[in-house]
């Protein structure tokens, strides 16, 4: 009996050569609607589904490939002769080979007028169904899903006669995964459509963007993988210009330094070390930005990641370049600016379309057997019902500092305590696991320059103490959520040294 095999692909990419090489190799071609036409136009001699199961395609082609007498073909297990028997009465011959993949659902829902009509209709039923029976089959089937496959079929069917059942079982979990992220895909577009906002399960996908040399630690192995159709403005969609591999650490620290770059219109500059941000600075230019940034912690800075939300030119390249630094992302490089930078060898140049478009995603966030998921913290200053809760109200200058400070404690890991002027940050307190510690810590790296600044903090004061310690070192206004059953003694405190205190109403904890 004459070897078939069902090809049938919205991706055309190799199909016809794949198609023409199995034919040689003695396979009959089956196909449908445009791969059948394509290959037709090409030469390859092909058979159509509606000739083989003897009933036309029906409903706009909704049904074709839904029959016996192709399901029969590829769910058969050739060496059990009850199966045998059943095929032969009833005409089915066994299929070998399955070439398919999908209607594109991702490249559909990706069009900015895409309708729901247009949406339900990418839906792909018959190919999902036959992939799925094939990789079930896959002791006596092979499929392909991938182009990529389609020379390491070819050269082992030449050199054998078949495809390993080593191989035929790699492809078989290929399709499982296919199928899997197609349908993920769906229940993601449907549960959007359908407003769930915690639906009973939840399913998600993403794709290799690199495997990475280690994680966090090199005795960990990690990979890097991007979301379909996810944000835009994103380091899983950065384009790297320059420089060695991102590292599993560099990927969350530069993620780090964009999240708070992003919360700037004005010309910013971020530094982060650690998922903290070291320095922060804004200015009328990127260059005054990235000074100001480089002057709030010019120690921590060393070997950080930049975050800059301007052109990087020549003048702020010649200062970038003075310092270790492990990336500098920024919308674009000028051709001075890259020629520079890229005197450094192992310097990772990141460019991101800071114009691109930012989906409203979850942050999910693992834990052993379990996973977490939470919107992404995007509550700003404009968002709050902002009170002024001391007799003195901040001066002009303290409320533009207070507002830059709002927007860099947001991202310090709590217990957070930013101490800043009206243009960058001038200590940062994170992670400790009390309140006046953090601001003990930003305050003696402030050192001097705290006199006069103003300070932030992600939550509430639970006592007075940290107002003290930072009345004491010449803080003229604190802006935080407020909440506390002891505001009162904060308040009083602060009014005791004359100090503005700003309640946002809203807390910004970053575990």
């Amino acid at each position: 009996m004459k070897k078939r095999a069902l090809i049938s692909v919205s991706d055309k990419n190799g199909v016809t050569e794949f198609a023409q090489q199995l034919s040689e190799l003695g396979f009959e071609i089956v196909s449908t609607g445009g791969t059948k036409k394509a290959l037709e136009e090409s030469g390859v001699p092909v058979v159509g589904v509606s000739d083989v199961t003897g009933f036309p395609e029906i409903l706009e082609g909704r049904v074709k490939t839904l029959n016996p007498m192709i399901h029969g073909g590829l769910l058969a297990k050739h060496g059990d002769p009850g199966h045998k028997q059943q095929l032969e009465e009833h005409q089915i011959q066994p299929i070998q080979v399955v070439c398919v993949n999908l209607y594109p659902f991702q490249q559909t829902i990706a069009k900015p007028d895409v309708t729901v009509e247009d949406a339900i209709e990418n839906i792909d039923i018959g190919g999902p169904a036959m992939l799925r029976a094939s990789a079930k089959n896959h002791e006596y089937v092979t499929v392909v899903v991938d182009p990529a496959d389609y020379e390491t079929v070819l050269s082992q069917l030449k050199e054998s006669g078949e495809v390993l059942k080593e191989t035929r079982r790699k492809l078989a979990a290929k399709v499982f995964r296919h199928t899997a992220a197609y349908d993920a895909m769906i229940a993601e577009y449907m549960t959007d459509l359908a407003k769930e906002e915690t639906p009973e399960k939840l399913t998600v996908t993403f794709e290799l963007k690199q495997t990475l040399r280690y994680g966090e630690n090199p005795h960990q192995k990690a990979a890097f993988y991007r979301k379909p159709l996810g944000s835009e403005f994103s380091i899983a969609n950065a384009e790297q210009l320059h420089g060695k591999e991102l590292s599993y650490n560099n990927i969350n620290d530069a993620d780090a330094a964009l999240q708070i770059v992003k919360e700037f219109s004005e010309p910013a500059a971020v530094a982060v070390k650690h998922m903290n941000p070291c320095g922060v600075g804004t200015g009328e230019n990127v260059f005054a930005a990235f000074s100001k940034a480089f002057a709030a912690d010019p120690v921590s800075i060393f070997g950080g990641i930049i975050a800059l939300n301007r052109e990087v030119d020549a003048e702020t390249a010649k200062k970038l370049y003075e310092i270790f630094l492990e990336i500098i992302i920024a919308p674009s490089f000028s051709d001075e600016a890259l020629e520079i930078l890229k005197g450094k060898k192992n310097l990772r140049l990141l460019t991101i379309p800071f114009e691109g478009k930012q989906k409203a995603e979850m942050r999910l966030s693992t834990i052993e057997g379990g996973l977490l998921a939470q919107e992404y913290d995007q509550y700003t200053l404009e968002d709050a019902e902002v009170s002024v809760a001391t007799k003195r109200e901040p001066t002009e200058e303290e409320w533009k500092a207070l507002k830059l400070g709002w927007k860099v404690v947001k991202h310090v890991k709590s217990n957070a305590i930013v101490v800043n002027d009206a243009n960058m940050t001038l200590g940062v307190g994170a992670g400790q696991m009390n309140r006046v510690g953090s601001a003990k810590i930003a305050l003696e790296q402030a050192g001097e320059n705290a006199s006069g600044a103003v300070m932030a903090s992600d939550a509430f004061f639970p006592m007075n103490d940290t107002v003290e310690v930072a009345a004491k070192a010449g803080i003229t206004a604190i802006i935080q959520p407020g909440g506390s059953i002891r505001d009162e003694d904060s308040i009083k405190k602060a009014d005791e040294y004359g100090i503005s205190m700003v309640f946002t109403g809203v807390r910004h904890f970053k575990h």
